[in-house]
């Protein structure tokens, strides 16, 4: 697999996405241990906080993508970088809850402005027949990125000063403002024109988009399976050791890396993505019933099916993710790319909402029977997705902007928000780890 994709606008938005990641994951690992002893806000403060954020982000979604269309996605991105970058500075004057909220929505939403924006600029700069393999590009790379992060950022946690707080968050707004002049360098996308007559805002009045973003919103919920109840289902439920929770994030997210462009071929049709999508459910909800009987097992047997488990996972992850991409891209109109990557992001901001307390109720709450519901919904989840997609399809207009998307160009030498509590590459949700995400995993889906 190449490590970066050909010269253009792909590279571009590779190293771009690599900068600000690095700066994402320096904060993702520090955010809440700053919130906490350095400002002195409680754990419920925090939570609250994060809820608004994320509020902000879900509602703002798809009228930044319309935005996007309208002004030209590159300005509008590299104007939402430059602003968030600001905004992470003032985190230095938070004294208080109030003043945690403000930063925290206003941050949330620049950072939701840049996500509507990606997907326009990815829509009008890559061909159509290469947007999937760019996703995936962005994922691995927002892997490598917020890993190398999280583990730099791990010495200002060593420290546990208030100056070596500050310094992190000076070099996470570096790192935005520093993406902001790599992204200068795309070229400029023209605005779209907004229809003379009729609704604005499309993408939520298209009843078959909004389902699908729906189901796969609730399907990214299995993104905090292994970033928040796997970790607790190890250390209080099942006899293997703890070090397998950094053993398995580390496989998974190696996994991610090598495997996303090779697991972009699946998507190569809205048809096969949704397929690819069915086939995820599969494998998430098998990760389900291993996680569930590693719990009555001595520890070898617990360490291989959580093993075992975790792979099924990944596997289902990279479906899941290549699926998502190429659905979204392919039944968007190409007037409207932008604010339908927005209403797609939207769902993940949902799912991402909900994860938390979902997971935790069923997988803990309920032990061994939760987590045969969590495979249920999440088999239920893909099956849904084929015939929300041919739903779709049939409601596409026979002539006119909407755009497939053909079959990837894969040959065997390219084959192979500081404010989100949790997150998957991508971007549309993309969006990043967050204030109380867990350490040194990056889920967001760019």
């Amino acid at each position: 697999m190449r490590l970066l994709p050909p010269p253009g606008p792909a590279r571009i938005l590779t190293l771009g996405t690599l900068v600000k990641t690095v700066g994402r994951g320096l904060w993702l690992v520090a955010s809440a241990l700053f919130l906490t002893r350095s400002v002195g806000l409680s754990a419920t403060q925090v939570g609250i906080g994060l809820t608004i954020s994320a509020l902000v982000g879900v509602l703002a979604s798809t009228p930044s993508g319309y935005l996007a269309d309208r002004v030209g996605p590159r300005g509008v991105q590299v104007g939402a970088l430059l602003v968030a970058g600001t905004l992470t500075v003032g985190l230095i004057a938070v004294r208080s809850f109030p003043t945690f909220v403000l930063v925290g929505a206003a941050t949330a939403l620049a950072d939701a402005v840049e996500r509507g924006a990606r997907g326009a600029l990815i829509a009008g700069a890559i061909p159509a027949d290469q947007r999937v393999r760019t996703r995936a590009y962005l994922r691995a790379t927002t892997n490598v990125g917020i890993s190398v992060g999280a583990v730099l950022g791990g010495f200002a946690i060593a420290a546990d000063t208030r100056t070596g707080y500050v310094a992190l968050i000076l070099t996470t707004a570096a790192a935005s403002l520093a993406a902001a002049l790599v992204f200068l360098r795309l070229p400029r996308i023209a605005p779209v024109a907004a229809p003379t007559h009729g609704p604005r805002l499309i993408a939520l009045r298209d009843r078959p988009f909004l389902a699908f973003t729906l189901v796969d919103g609730l399907m990214s919920m299995h993104f905090s399976l292994l970033t928040i109840a796997l970790p607790l289902w190890i250390a209080g439920h099942t006899r293997a050791p703890v070090w397998m929770i950094s053993a398995l994030t580390l496989v998974n997210t190696g996994l991610v890396v090598l495997l996303q462009v090779r697991a972009a071929g699946a998507a190569a049709t809205v048809p096969a993505a949704a397929r690819a999508a069915r086939r995820a459910g599969v494998a998430i909800a098998l990760a389900c019933v291993l996680f569930a009987v590693s719990g009555a097992l001595p520890t070898a047997g617990a360490v291989g099916l959580l093993g075992v488990g975790s792979l099924a996972h990944v596997i289902g992850e990279l479906w899941h993710s290549a699926a998502g991409w190429a659905i979204s891209f392919g039944l968007a109109p190409t007037n409207a790319q932008g604010q339908y990557q927005g209403a797609y992001g939207m769902g993940y901001e949902l799912g991402k909402m909900l994860a938390p307390v979902v997971v935790t109720t069923l997988a803990l709450g309920w032990g061994v029977p939760g987590w045969l519901v969590l495979a249920a919904l999440f088999l239920l989840l893909g099956a849904l997705v084929p015939p929300v997609v041919r739903w779709a399809e049939r409601t596409r207009p026979t002539s006119g902007p909407a755009e497939p998307v053909p079959a990837l160009s894969l040959d065997r030498r390219s084959r192979g928000s500081i404010w989100q509590a949790g997150s998957r590459a991508d971007g549309a949700g993309t969006a990043t780890g967050g204030i109380g995400a867990p350490r040194g995993r990056a889920t967001t889906r760019p």
